[in-house]
């Protein structure tokens, strides 16, 4: 018996449905993923297949391939949130890396390397007891 199948020969070119392109544009659009990132997850074969998706089916400008921070293109909603509540995070992380700099400052040091805000005031602006 001859148990060989013919060869499979390796497609060149996939042809994708439109719903699946426009399911992948949003992806990337959101911010969920790089255009990069959803080629790799999709196994989307071309390079440049899904820019060229985002280019014609995207509501974003996609005609550069690198964005600068300086740009004023438009950010969506999601992309909007992301970004600041990574800045909020960074903020908070300086914040309390400085209050235990501070701490160990003081213990170090002694006295209190703070500034006493409220002996500085004028006493109109002072709280009122």
């Amino acid at each position: 018996m001859d148990n060989s199948t013919p060869p499979r020969r390796k497609r060149t070119q996939r042809d994708y449905t439109l719903g699946f392109k426009l399911a992948v544009v949003e992806e990337v659009e959101k911010g969920d993923l790089t255009y990069k990132q959803a080629q790799a997850r999709y196994g989307i074969q071309g390079r440049s297949t899904v820019l060229a998706w985002l280019r014609k089916h995207g509501k974003l400008d996609w005609s550069s391939t690198r964005s600068s921070s300086m740009s004023k293109k438009p950010e969506t909603p999601a992309q909007t949130i992301k970004r600041l509540e990574r800045q909020l995070k960074d903020a908070e992380d300086r914040q309390y890396l400085m209050e235990k700099m501070m701490e160990i400052i003081d213990k170090e040091y002694g006295g209190s390397l703070r500034k006493k805000y409220l002996a500085e005031l004028p006493d109109r602006l002072k709280p009122k007891k």
